[in-house]
């Protein structure tokens, strides 16, 4: 099993998103996260995945979209440095990505359908893995950071914006 990362493995920023994952085994996170993620978005409708809880704020869709561009590249994050890649990995700006993005013009079924296929990219990445390479470092956006932290990060970050959804998104939905 996947052990947690000591705090000294990542930056400081993501503490918030790494206390969001239990002890439990990853991969069953990541699972029962899939599931709850796509029995949330299956009973909205179009309509509702336009909704913004605030001015400035993302729609419920570039919400998934962001989380399903952030999974994307923590994943070649973590793919780059569990193979021991010690290329320096640039940051990314997130409102870029959905600056750039058509999100708001596709279905909430496509944009679901991504993340689906994405996730589960996740999962085999991290099922295949071997046991050596999870404590491996690299350079990412600056700072160092672990194989295994990279995969908690990826964890706690949908466990966030699920929980956001559910609590401003969807209470401006009733």
């Amino acid at each position: 099993m996947l052990q947690r990362p000591l705090e000294n493995e990542y930056p400081e920023y993501y503490v918030p998103y790494v206390n969001l994952v239990s002890d439990s085994d990853l991969l069953s996170i990541l699972k029962e996260n899939l599931a709850e993620t796509v029995a949330l978005f299956e009973g909205l409708s179009e309509e509702d995945g336009h909704y913004r809880y605030a001015s400035g704020k993302w729609s419920i869709k570039e919400v998934l979209g962001h989380m399903t561009d952030t999974e994307r590249i923590m994943s070649y994050r973590l793919l780059r440095v569990g193979r021991g890649d010690q290329t320096p990995l640039a940051g990314f700006d997130e409102n870029d990505y959905i600056k750039g993005s058509q999100i708001d013009q596709l279905s909430n079924k496509v944009i679901l359908e991504d993340f689906k296929a994405v996730r589960n990219a996740t999962i085999t990445l991290i099922q295949n893995m071997a046991d050596e390479p999870w404590g491996r470092k690299g350079f990412a956006n600056g700072t160092e950071i672990t194989t295994r932290a990279i995969a908690y990060i990826i964890a706690g970050h949908a466990i966030h914006h699920g929980n956001i959804i559910k609590e401003r998104y969807l209470s401006g939905l009733k």
